[in-house]
């Protein structure tokens, strides 16, 4: 039983499934004689006061704003250990994943932005179909097992790595309240301070909390978005180890945060913001403005621009299709990244904080839509998809010499 538990936790499908699950749950509650309990819950307010400083949000801001800056902590660690010396330490290796992820961020935000260009407020949410959830994608990746070539999956985290870069700067630059000087003072002050940790080579995992608790506060009241803070503070951890041992802080602190984003904040985060009424709902509001355009740009606009602009890369000779992998499962997996689900409901709690609870039922309808379309048209490509050509060496096409171009697409 234990190790039934143990292999249960470790595979790739069970984030996607409990986020799944969640978010099931959140509708159920939305729809239900619990209404009131489940809104209720979400809107309880919670107050951190020490002398005169005092954070009092509701319970639903304190897991977005709070929680999930520990979700975008770990983010940062990935990205940190991926540029020192996983997959995006060689630049021919991201030039493929990089340019393609470009394109899913633009294709999206182009789609959602022509079908509400006339509504100010609308236009708010233009980035919420740029985003990839990794989490989900990967897990239907795992779901077909063997049928999905290594080379293939190494090409999704490499552009969801790069997506979450383009989601941070978006956030960053566009997803802003009124600046505070004096909180913005404090967070510069905080950031100064781990720079110096950092060249001193400090590897006190508490020490970094403490400064790190402070910074993420002062971000928070500083008008820019809380979440930041967290990747902030990644980035100027060591990636070196502590004495006596000989694996980096980062990637210890990166391991032990891993089941506690992956089977509790996520799910968490999932099951505060996927709760939609169905009350009142026809068909028609499908069509909408706002979910039409989340909805067109997650299952159209990422498709088109991650394969679009991948096929124009390998077109151009600037970079070779990746090992063993065909253009229709290229295909498939470029359909898998319209998934946008966590990452699109965060960015649109911040799109439309101010814009209505029509706005924010419309966002989450779009984003439950897009997903679940891009989810089962990716699995079903990738699912019957066939396998890259085998060579008379019995490698597959690819591996040790090119891949046809039109592979898979006869």
């Amino acid at each position: 039983m234990n190790e039934r538990i143990h292999r249960l936790l470790h595979h790739e499908a069970t984030p996607g499934i409990l986020l799944a699950i969640a978010a099931v749950l959140a509708m159920l509650a939305e729809n239900s004689p619990v209404k009131w309990l489940y809104d209720g819950l979400m809107g309880t307010p919670v107050a951190v006061v020490i002398g005169q400083l005092e954070v009092a949000k509701p319970l639903l801001l304190w897991i977005n704003d709070g929680l999930m800056a520990v979700f975008f902590f770990m983010i940062g660690l990935e990205l940190k250990r991926e540029i020192l010396e996983g997959e995006l330490r060689d630049p021919r290796n991201v030039i493929l994943p990089g340019i393609a992820a470009i394109g899913g961020i633009a294709a999206p935000a182009a789609i959602y932005a022509a079908i509400n260009y006339d509504d100010p407020v609308a236009l708010r949410g233009w980035a919420i179909p740029a985003a990839t959830d990794i989490a989900f994608a990967l897990g239907v990746l795992a779901l077909l097992g063997p049928r999905v070539p290594r080379a293939l999956k190494l090409f999704l985290l490499s552009l969801a790595i790069i997506d979450d870069i383009g989601a941070i700067i978006i956030i960053a630059l566009f997803y802003t309240a009124d600046l505070s000087v004096i909180s913005l003072s404090i967070a510069s002050a905080c950031l100064l301070v781990l720079l110096l940790m950092n060249r001193l080579h400090v590897l006190s995992i508490a020490a970094y909390i403490v400064v790190g608790l402070v910074l993420w506060v002062s971000v928070l009241k500083s008008g820019v978005h809380a979440t930041l803070a967290g990747v902030a503070l990644a980035f100027f951890i060591p990636h070196l180890p502590s004495k006596g041992q000989t694996v980096p802080i980062t990637r210890r602190i990166e391991d032990g945060l891993h089941p506690w984003v992956m089977f509790m904040i996520l799910p968490l985060f999932a099951f505060a913001n996927a709760g939609v009424s169905l009350e009142g709902l026809s068909f028609h509001r499908l069509f909408d403005s706002v979910p039409l355009g989340i909805e067109m740009g997650l299952f159209v606009g990422k498709q088109i621009g991650v394969f679009g602009f991948a096929y124009a890369v390998i077109r151009l000779g600037l970079a070779p299709l990746p090992k063993g992998v065909t253009l229709l499962q290229l295909y498939g997996v470029s359909v898998l990244t319209g998934i946008g689900f966590t990452m699109s409901l965060f960015i649109g709690s911040l799109a439309f904080e101010v814009g209505g609870p029509d706005y924010v039922v419309d966002d989450r309808l779009g984003i439950l839509t897009g997903s679940l379309l891009s989810g089962v048209l990716g699995y079903l490509v990738l699912r019957f998809a066939p396998p890259a050509r085998q060579s008379s060496r019995g490698e597959a096409a690819g591996e040790g010499e090119a891949v046809p171009f039109t592979a898979g697409l006869r």
